[in-house]
């Protein structure tokens, strides 16, 4: 079991570079957690004891809104962490944190991550480093939701999924199967259903997407990346 705990902190930007000894010792004091689809894992306002590596499935962090809809602020999957932020501010969790499907997930105490940053200077740099880059993020995301309309947040989450997930065509076609809800889209581009169901059509109207069921065919790359950038 150590073993697999191991290799699942070496697939991390975060705890990949440590030296094996220190990996071993992570290991040993990590808990797996296993979560069932739209479990809460823990939600916005608690108090933090430390961070989570995912092992495999997937996560969301989302923030909710009074009249009960969601905002998800990213998603990670295997390889990932997430929750780092409290464990250096000492404040609560920011976001809630819900399995998008059946996950496994380690505990790793923030007492112990702490220790880390005090051994290893490396460990720290890298810390800083995961967490600029989650503020980059939150500050694009920002402006996706104050600067573009629905439409062209649409045409972005479109070219992001079908760049990591999809596969390409011929010229400068991708293809990618859509596994969310127009419902679960909407929470990604600070929507709701009946308006992301529109964007959808609108996009093909325009020819710059083809729907096929759940499918949807990109015709041109470049065509909806400079769409979606207004």
């Amino acid at each position: 079991m150590v073993t697999e705990k191991v290799k699942a902190l070496k697939q991390t930007a975060l705890f990949g570079d440590l030296p094996e000894s220190e990996l071993s010792d992570l290991a040993e004091r990590a808990f797996e957690k296993r979560l069932k689809r739209d479990e809460i894992l823990f939600s916005a306002g608690e108090i933090s004891q430390g961070l989570f590596v995912i092992i495999s499935g997937s996560l969301r962090a989302f923030r909710e809104g009074v009249d009960g809809r969601e905002q998800v602020v990213h998603v990670e999957r295997a390889g990932a962490t997430i929750a780092e932020l409290p464990v250096f501010d000492e404040g609560p969790y920011p976001s809630t944190v819900a399995a998008e499907e059946d996950s496994v997930v380690l505990f790793i105490d923030k007492r112990v991550i702490r220790s880390l940053c005090d051994k290893q200077p490396a460990f720290a740099l890298s810390a800083l480093k995961l967490l600029a880059g989650r503020l980059r993020k939150c500050a694009e995301l920002v402006e996706a939701l104050s600067l573009r309309e629905v439409d062209q947040r649409l045409a972005r989450w479109l070219l992001n999924e079908a760049r990591s997930r999809g596969k390409r065509l011929a010229g400068k076609s991708l293809e990618i199967n859509l596994v969310l809800t127009n419902q679960q889209i909407a929470a990604r581009i600070g929507s709701v259903r009946e308006v992301v169901s529109r964007a959808l059509n609108r996009l093909q109207q325009n020819d710059l997407i083809v729907i096929e069921g759940r499918k949807i065919i990109i015709t041109d790359e470049d065509a909806l990346d400079f769409y979606s950038a207004g």
